[in-house]
This record gives structure tokens, C-alpha cells and sequence, in this order.
């Protein structure tokens, strides 16, 4: 598989498909989703470049120091509370970590596919038997990206959806997913980028920058962090990479 896909035999989204369940993520496991990359960090433009570095996210870094600025607060500080340098379980039971969550979670699968069954239920149960109150739910990608940006404790990667499955985009079933304190909008469609004319558009686009020249030459980087050598030991401390 591996040589396939460096001969360009297979698609960048068919080999992401196939190391996923290699490494035994499967769409029955919840809590073991197949794992996605955010790819790009231009959710605002009303084009998007593809041939412009510039609109792809750091294939690099974990997502949660795409942004530069969270680097600092990352490696100083896990949970608000210890610092990664000198925290030491008293009991010994606990490694230390940069983040207290996790990039792929039971949770934030269902936080990404609230609109669709069977994730609108099994949503409602997790909250007790109620919708989240709106302002923590999935209602645009530009201000999820954001939120990404500005807060170094959330480190949602994407699901595969993202790249094929335009119906989850949309409240198709007409939920009653509230509205935001703020702005008082209410949460319907997922708000999508201004380069995106509709949520088929979203995944046309979404799919071509996924397979395009830039994230071909570096999507190595960020499977390096997801499913290899820099998951755990010095590589993951260096690489600021390390998980509850």
C-alpha cells in the first residue's frame, strides 16, 4: 500500500482510509474513528488557491500548535494546572502529557455529526437526554477553525466526512439545535467557508485540496505524528505531541 501511494497509484484520501484501518480505527468503534487531517487554514477568502502554500495548514505540527502562540502555553502548561517540564504523578500511575484530550474522541464525533442518525441520538443521550446548548455545537467550520487557533486545549482533528459527505453539512431532519447567546443566529446548516458555495461545493474543493501537489508532498508529516514514530518517546516530546 505504502509504495502505492508513494507512486501515486492510490489517492492521498485512499491511503489515509487504509492506515486507519491498519492501525484499527473503524466506523463501528466510536472511540477508534478513522482520523482526518485538517488540511487547509483558509476558511475566509471567497477563492481558494490551491496553488498558494500559504491557505494549507502546517502538516507538521499537532493541531494544537498549528498556531505558533499556543506552542508556548502547550509546553509550559498541560490541564491549566501542572507544567509538562516538572509534573510527577504522586502515585506514579500518570506520564506526562501536552494535552488532557484527545484528537479523535467519541465525542467529537458526534460534536461533527449531530445533524445525522445515528449521531443525533447517541448525541442527545451523552447531554442526557437534551441537545448541548448551541454555542458548543458544530455551526461553521470558519469559527471551529478559529476556536483551533485560539485555544490550545482543543485538538479536534476531521473525520472522514469531511471529504465525501456533504448531508452531514446540513439539518436535513430540521433539529432544533438552539441559537448563540451572542449573535442570537440560530443553529441550523453548518456555516460554511466564503469559498464554498454549498456543502457539495465544500467537499469538492475540500477533496481537491486534499489531493493536491502541497499536501502530496507533505501529508508524510503529519502521519509521521498520527500513526507514527513521533507518537510516543523523545519524538512526541519534541514534537510537542504527547496525549493524555
Amino acid at each position: 500500500v505504502f509504495q502505492k501511494w508513494v507512486n501515486r497509484e492510490i489517492s492521498n484520501f485512499d491511503y489515509l482510509i487504509q492506515l486507519n484501518t491498519m492501525a484499527g480505527r473503524t466506523y463501528n468503534d466510536l472511540a477508534q474513528y478513522p482520523v482526518f487531517p485538517w488540511i487547509l487554514r483558509d476558511y475566509t477568502s471567497e477563492e481558494l488557491d490551491l496553488n498558494n502554500p500559504a491557505v494549507f495548514r502546517d502538516l507538521s505540527k499537532p493541531i494544537g500548535v498549528v498556531n505558533e502562540k499556543n506552542a508556548k502555553t502547550v509546553k509550559e502548561k498541560y490541564i491549566s494546572i501542572f507544567r509538562y517540564e516538572n509534573f510527577e504523578d504522586p502515585l506514579g500511575m500518570i506520564d506526562k502529557f501536552h494535552y488532557g484530550t484527545h484528537y479523535s474522541n467519541a465525542a467529537g464525533v458526534m460534536h461533527y455529526l449531530i445533524r445525522v442518525e445515528p449521531f443525533t441520538t447517541l448525541h442527545i443521550q451523552l447531554q442526557s437526554g437534551r441537545f448541548d446548548c448551541a454555542d458548543r455545537q458544530f455551526h461553521s467550520i470558519p469559527a471551529t477553525w478559529q476556536a483551533l487557533m485560539d485555544n490550545p486545549n482543543d485538538v479536534k482533528e476531521l473525520i472522514p466526512e469531511f471529504f465525501y459527505f456533504p448531508e452531514f453539512l446540513e439539518n436535513q431532519n430540521g433539529f432544533n439545535l438552539g441559537q448563540l447567546q451572542m449573535s442570537k443566529e440560530v443553529v441550523n446548516d453548518v456555516v460554511l467557508p466564503k469559498w464554498a458555495h454549498s456543502p457539495e461545493d465544500f467537499i469538492y474543493k475540500h477533496r481537491k485540496a486534499l489531493e493536491s501537489e502541497y499536501v502530496s508532498a507533505h501529508l508524510h508529516e503529519w502521519i509521521d505524528l498520527i500513526f507514527g514514530y513521533k507518537q510516543r518517546g523523545p519524538a512526541a516530546v519534541e514534537a510537542l505531541n504527547v496525549f493524555y
